[in-house]
């Protein structure tokens, strides 16, 4: 049995498919409670990210990020992923333009890195991507594949000029593929002309299946695929200081026109010692001190209808512990 040939996970992680929130009432012994704040607006056009929220703490150390299939999975009888542009107008945004190619750059037989480089971007594509002595610049997204079933399934992708983020599990029993949906930001998450992480380099380790982020600002991170099944993916980020100048950690951006289109339309959110969850529209919250926070859907939309849930928790002072990756049959 090779290297996510079936269900791999961490010792100490979620065992098997197991519910990726901690039940109402229980919390770690180092809980921390962020800072959530809500940024979303209102727009028409379903392709842009006008849902934003964002975690900010001087005291945090490490986070648990998670993309899980949404409750509604098993019903999907017909997906949809295609773009929607209607009422959208991005003529006044920025352009890059570029030589394009695509390179897979590292490879084994059950993982594998491939860039794409696009024949314009929003932003300059000057950060180096590394795996080893490799160095690769140019790209203006990168794509994780892992093989499973003996089939290739792509499970997360980067954008290295603005520090995006998107990640999903491996698709469920009943369906041969899944869509992409929300995004996240990992590091001082701050604006120019949107929410950005300035990144200065990203480097790979395959053995560890962990990214180390250096950014522009000072500082590092390492973001650890730390849990990948076919009913969620969760990732482990640890910083190695507090962000600067008081930004915020961590962002989700996602879309929502109605609850019928839309990428997360509802959130719910857990407070420190609170005996219950909290939920509301996304577009209705307020934010506030949270010490966990999921973002989904729970009725199935017509855009990117399978997309995953984002669940951002384990928030903590202290480093997030890491155990080398073992397989579980």
């Amino acid at each position: 049995m090779t290297l996510l040939s079936r269900r791999t996970v961490l010792a100490g992680g979620l065992a098997g498919a197991a519910a990726p929130l901690l039940p109402s009432g229980l919390r770690a012994a180092d809980d921390l409670a962020v800072t959530v704040a809500n940024r979303s607006e209102p727009v028409l056009c379903a392709e842009k990210d006008n849902i934003e929220l964002t975690f900010a703490s001087p005291q945090l150390r490490s986070l648990r990020i998670q993309a899980v299939h949404p409750s509604f999975i098993g019903t999907i009888v017909a997906d949809r992923w295609a773009p929607d542009f209607t009422s959208c107008d991005m003529t006044a945004d920025p352009v890059f333009a570029a030589q394009a190619r695509r390179s897979t750059f590292f490879e084994t037989p059950d993982m594998w890195l491939t860039g794409y480089t696009f024949p314009s971007f929003w932003r300059p594509n000057t950060v180096p991507v590394r795996v080893g002595n490799r160095v690769e610049q140019g790209f203006h997204v990168v794509q994780l594949w892992v093989r499973f079933r003996e089939r290739a399934e792509e499970v997360l992708v980067f954008y290295p000029p603005d520090g995006y983020w998107r990640a999903r599990p491996l698709p469920p029993p009943h369906m041969r593929w899944s869509a992409y949906g929300s995004s996240f930001l990992v590091g001082p998450v701050e604006v120019q002309e949107r929410p950005i992480v300035a990144l200065k380099e990203i480097a790979f380790d395959p053995e560890t299946t962990t990214f180390t982020l250096s950014f522009a600002q000072g500082g590092s991170a390492k973001l650890t695929m730390a849990v990948l099944d076919q009913d969620h993916m969760a990732i482990d980020v640890t910083y190695d200081s507090p962000m600067p100048g008081g930004l915020p950690f961590a962002a989700l951006r996602s879309m929502y026109a109605t609850e019928f289109n839309s990428d997360v339309a509802r959130v719910a959110w857990r407070t420190m010692g609170g005996k219950g969850w909290g939920e509301a529209p996304i577009m209705d919250w307020k934010g506030g001190e949270s010490v966990e926070v999921w973002a989904g859907r729970v009725i199935a939309s017509r855009h990117n209808t399978s997309a995953p849930d984002m669940v951002f928790g384990r928030f903590s002072r202290q480093p997030a512990p890491f155990v080398k990756p073992v397989v579980k049959p």
